[in-house]
Parts: C-alpha cells; structure tokens; sequence
C-alpha cells in the first residue's frame, strides 16, 4: 500500500478482539460484566491452568441476563472501565 491509500473501514473492524464469555452481573444500566476463561500453559511448569477475567461491556438495550452466554467485541472507550460492546447473544 502507498501511503495515499488508507485501510477499509471493513478491514480495520476485523482486527478487533472478541471474546465469548458469561454475564456474572447486569444491575447496571446498560452496562454487562462478562466473564471469560482462558486456559492457558503456567510459564514454569506447563500445566494447563484457567484465567478468569472480568469485562465492562456496553449492552444498549439491556438484554443480556445473569448466566448468558454472550460475544464481546473491543471498541472505544465508553466509560472509565468500559471499552467492550455485547456484539450477540449466545444463548440464553
């Protein structure tokens, strides 16, 4: 590419992060906490171990629910903690 000639906006939106993960807490007004698991290798020793992490997601219609399973996609900063967005539901 030259430099005259820039990305697709299609393009660029395929290099954002998804996650699949579980609502853990929807009391917030539009506002998901998703839960993903991630197995990993442990750096040391190699056994397989869980990592459990927490997302801010952006739900605007509030329709994800305690216990569904959701996909998240990175986006811009919505809030201090929130820069992810409920891309689907899952399963209910």
């Amino acid at each position: 590419m030259t430099e005259n000639q820039s990305v697709p906006t299609e393009t660029a939106r395929n290099l954002r992060k998804t996650r699949v993960g579980v609502v853990v807490s929807s009391k917030a007004n539009k506002t998901a906490v998703v839960q993903t698991v991630t197995r990993v290798p442990h750096a040391q020793f190699g056994k397989i171990i869980k990592q459990v992490k927490k997302f801010h997601a952006h739900d605007e219609e509030n329709q994800a629910q305690v216990g569904d399973t959701v996909r998240i996609a990175e986006t811009r900063h919505i809030s201090k903690l929130k820069c992810w967005r409920v891309v689907e539901i899952l399963k209910h």
